[in-house]
């Protein structure tokens, strides 16, 4: 196997694949090995999504990322948006080998304390869902698989893994290109702030002026997806060798 560059792209919660092919498309035909995993409790029903968390989530992006990393001798550069963006953040944290974050409208700043307290109070009255997430884009042909209610637990698992997550991010030491959509509904702008803030690795922003929080199915997603590309060609060209890796990219 010939040494060739890896790609990473994680979905958001109550999302699927769909949300980020493209993005996975434009990696795979700029040259990258793209993996694209299926979150656990996601492509079901609302009520398997229900019954998982934090670290199940956590643990199926780094069995995609070990998955990846395996195919290829070369770097891999990881995506996500959303929950999704929140998982790779923390991946890259954990793996200084990682070459490059691509985060979109990330999830990162914890919801305050009396907020994960309600949702608490709302499952010990026995609420298991609130409305859906899913679907907040500018483009009306535009169409997100998604689920049509968040589970509360999910959610409340989500906001302690974010908990955990923030002191961990110094740790990006990465390359992290930051895309925010100025019209984002579901994730506040400070939550790409503190992503850039807290890295320590060169940040780079992308503002979209247009978009939604589903900026990969939006309408500056060729703006997104042509920036994205040539963040991650540079990263991976500019990253050292992976530690213990040899071989040959394979392409899927």
């Amino acid at each position: 196997m010939a040494a060739g560059p890896g790609a990473l792209v994680v979905h958001g919660l109550t999302g699927s694949p769909q949300s980020v092919a493209g993005l996975a498309a434009a990696f795979e035909k700029a040259g990258f090995d793209v993996e694209v995993p299926l979150l656990p409790g996601h492509g079901t029903s609302p009520e398997d999504l229900a019954g998982m968390s934090w670290a199940d989530w956590e643990a199926a992006v780094a069995e995609a990322y070990a998955a990846v990393a395996g195919r290829v001798g070369g770097p891999v550069v990881i995506g996500g948006l959303s929950v999704g963006g929140a998982l790779a953040a923390g991946l890259a944290a954990d793996r200084p080998e990682v070459a490059g974050l691509v985060a979109v409208n990330p999830m990162i700043d914890p919801p305050a304390a009396s907020f994960q307290a309600l949702l608490g109070d709302l499952l010990a009255a026995g609420e298991r869902f609130l409305p859906g997430i899913g679907g907040d884009m500018a483009d009306p042909d535009a169409h997100e698989d998604a689920y049509d209610r968040l589970p509360v637990a999910a959610l409340l698992s989500t906001c302690r893994g974010l908990d955990a997550l923030a002191p961990r991010l110094q740790a990006v030491g990465c390359p992290v290109l930051v895309v925010t959509s100025r019209h984002d509904h579901v994730i506040p702008i400070v939550s790409s702030d503190a992503l850039a803030a807290a890295a320590s690795g060169p940040v780079e922003r992308l503002w979209l002026e247009r978009s939604g929080h589903v900026a990969t199915l939006d309408l500056e997603r060729d703006e997104l997806e042509a920036r994205a590309v040539a963040f991650a060609r540079a990263a991976a060209a500019t990253a050292g060798p992976r530690p213990g890796t040899r071989g040959t990219a394979r392409r899927r």
